[in-house]
């Protein structure tokens, strides 16, 4: 008898009673047990976070930070509310510590109340780290406690964010603001360089005008040098002459009686004393006339310097053009051009307080000289007329006498105008050397003050002025710099979708390892009939194959239509199941067709070996080595790689690679199930009293 007929045969069996037929609907049901059960209840755990109970505590006081008020805390509350991401429960501190030591909240979040002062202490001179403090109980559950990590790992990146942005942002205000300062100082720097222009020129100005002041006051000092040489010559002049008078009037009036001899033995002494003092009144009325033009001149000449330095002070000091070291030099060229001024204005009140007393001399000059030159011209004949000659002496003696008086005040007020003169042209020579070193300093200035608005208007266009939305752009990108180009190449939708590479093979092991509870591993039939080991194999496989490929089809369906799972490549991955339970019934089949009851615990054993090495959660490097050395040997880490390109997508290579592992698995376990069942056609004393019994 052929195998496929013998296979038949023996799943003909269960159609023979209630109970056979009940057996085979369980036993085509129960992969639904562990792959349609198991991804349901794994399905989507992360979509039903909303019904995870946490507590939420929100202490935060708030706070203020240049005139805004700040409440992060009820930002972030408000923001958690609305994304749902688990179930909150506004409660205290200290039920929040209660709730997750009992149980009744997993997790709890709280926000401390200085929360919003340490976030808004970034703008200030000690800014501090806030942070969320969250608190678990791995004895609640272990699972949700690594899910919280990540959720809120996304809420302190989301809060530091906009920490961040709000402090970038005032430092972008504060650039707009140094921007605006810096053109209103550039602005007043071009200001500054034109007023510093026109001091310069003013200052060049002054200095002209004081070297020709300086030339001027040289002079005056000079001229009245002379004329104080001669008031002195004069005093001493004069006096001698009023002296002389006064002795020629005493005698004349003495000895008027007896003048008559004297005179004529004297006519000639006579004769040159008053041609002496004609000449000597003629010199001096010459000087009093270059006294009285020179004065006022350097008086008005002093006081055009000092007058223009006073407007040049009041237009680049008061007005604040000048910055201040200039201004202090300008300020003392300033008050010694004044005190210049107040001397040369103490000479011309010296000369205008005398005028009147210079007009009188002068006349009483030209009287003494009139009369002088009339008694030198007529003292020869002196003798001949005595009376009027003795009146003409003593006229004369008066005359000299007054002469001598004023050349003496004359004598006393040069004294001081030529000391005065001496200290205007030094202050003058002072001036001009000080408005020189000024001229020379603004030139400076102004050089610098162009500059200084050269470098203003460069830093103007290198300080940026955002407006509002340009700061928005940037306090975006620098606040949250690198973002995380995130790119899934083949997305499992959800949890059950990524697990089901994992759970449909061991649902499928599980039902071929109860299948052959139920069916012999090798046909009776053909042990009995000493047929071929191929056919006693095959005759034991096909219809466990047969009862896999219906258990994958019922498996399949449900968890298609039922549950939701979208393979990438529906058929291609029914197809591969179907290897797949032809691959595990012909191991199964060979463990108890080798071991016997024994081969049960090894087919267990077995699967445990392969769901703790195929990968099937962790990536298999995470498990210890003795996993990652046992991985490449069992079919299930094949499977689980395979199918993970069937569902989700990916490149077919491992699919293929799978293949030609299942076939060659299949192969071997087939061709050592028939050698096992040529052993079996030999009895021995084991078989007949087996040491174990299931």
């Amino acid at each position: 008898m052929r195998s496929p007929r013998l296979a038949a045969l023996e799943l003909r069996r269960f159609g023979r009673g209630k109970l056979p037929r009940a057996a085979l609907v369980a036993l085509l049901l129960l992969p639904l047990l562990y792959g349609a059960l198991y991804l349901w209840s794994f399905w989507d755990p992360y979509g039903r976070l909303d019904r995870i109970p946490v507590a939420l505590v929100n202490d935060d006081r708030g706070a203020t930070a240049d005139g805004q008020r700040i409440t992060a805390g009820d930002e972030i509350t408000k923001g958690l509310r609305d994304s749902e991401v688990f179930d909150w429960h506004e409660v205290s501190a200290a039920e929040a510590r209660a709730g997750v030591e009992d149980g009744r909240y997993y997790l709890s979040l709280t926000m401390p109340a200085d929360f919003s002062t340490r976030i808004a202490s970034s703008a200030g001179d000690s800014p501090e780290t806030s942070a969320l403090q969250v608190r678990t109980n791995d004895a609640n559950n272990y699972i949700v406690g690594q899910i919280s990590r990540t959720v809120f790992s996304e809420v302190r990146t989301a809060a530091s964010t906009k920490a961040s942005r709000s402090f970038l942002d005032k430092i972008f205000v504060s650039f707009s603001d140094i921007h605006g300062a810096t053109a209103k100082a550039a602005d007043g720097a071009d200001d500054l360089e034109d007023g510093v222009g026109k001091a310069e020129k003013g200052s060049k100005d002054l200095a002209d005008g004081l070297t020709d002041a300086k030339d001027g006051s040289g002079k005056l000092a000079k001229g009245l040098e002379k004329l104080d040489t001669g008031a002195d010559s004069l005093q001493d002049g004069s006096q001698s002459v009023a002296d002389g008078t006064q002795a020629l009037a005493d005698k004349v009036n003495g000895f008027s009686t007896a003048v008559g001899p004297f005179l004529k033995d004297n006519e000639k002494s006579i004769g040159d004393t008053a041609q002496l003092v004609a000449d000597s009144a003629k010199v001096i009325r010459d000087n009093l006339a270059t006294l009285v033009k020179a004065a006022p001149t350097a008086a008005e000449g002093a006081h055009t310097a000092s007058d223009t330095l006073a407007a040049v002070h009041e237009a680049r000091c008061e007005t604040q053009v000048l910055p201040d070291p200039a201004c202090a030099d300008l300020e003392k060229a300033k008050d010694a051009a004044a005190d210049v001024a107040k001397v040369a204005d103490d000479v011309n009140t010296l000369i205008a307080d005398q005028d009147g007393d210079l007009t009188t001399l002068s006349t009483d000059l030209a009287a003494l000289q009139t009369q002088a030159q009339s008694l030198a011209d007529s003292a020869p004949h002196l003798s001949e007329d005595l009376a009027d000659a003795v009146t003409k002496v003593n006229a004369l003696n008066t005359g000299a006498g007054k002469v001598a008086k004023g050349a003496k005040k004359l004598n006393t007020g040069l004294g001081t105008a030529k000391t005065g003169s001496v200290d205007l042209d030094e202050g003058v020579g002072k001036l001009e050397t000080g408005a020189a070193d000024l001229n020379g300093g603004m030139f400076k200035l102004s050089d610098g003050s162009g500059e200084l608005a050269d470098g203003l208007h460069d830093g103007v266009e290198q300080i940026p002025d955002y407006d509002e939305q340009q700061r928005d752009a940037r306090t975006a990108v620098m606040a949250d710099p690198v973002q995380l180009a995130s790119q899934n190449l083949h997305r499992a939708p959800n949890y059950g979708t990524g697990f089901a590479p994992y759970f449909i093979p061991l649902s499928l092991w599980v039902g071929a390892m109860v299948a052959y509870m139920l069916i012999a591993p090798m046909n009776r039939r053909a042990l009995a009939a000493g047929g071929s080991a191929w056919r006693i194999a095959l005759a034991g496989w096909l219809p466990v194959v047969a009862i896999g490929v219906l258990q994958t089809t019922a498996l399949m369906a449900v968890l298609h239509w039922a549950i939701g799972l979208q393979p990438a490549r529906a058929a291609g991955t029914v197809g591969f199941l179907f290897l797949v339970t032809a691959c595990f019934a012909a191991l199964v089949q060979w463990l108890n067709a080798r071991f016997g009851a024994a081969g049960r615990i090894l087919v267990l054993a077995l699967l445990m070996l392969q769901l703790t090495s195929a990968g099937g959660t962790y990536p298999v490097q995470t498990s210890p080595d003795f996993f990652n050395a046992i991985h490449p040997y069992l079919p299930m880490s094949y499977v689980v790689e395979a199918l993970r390109r069937l569902i989700t997508g990916g490149g077919p290579e491992p699919v293929w690679h799978a293949c030609v592992v299942l076939v060659a698995f299949t192969a071997g376990a087939l061709a050592l199930t028939a050698l096992s069942a040529r052993r079996r056609q030999v009895w021995t004393l084991d078989r007949l009293h087996p040491e174990l019994s299931l």
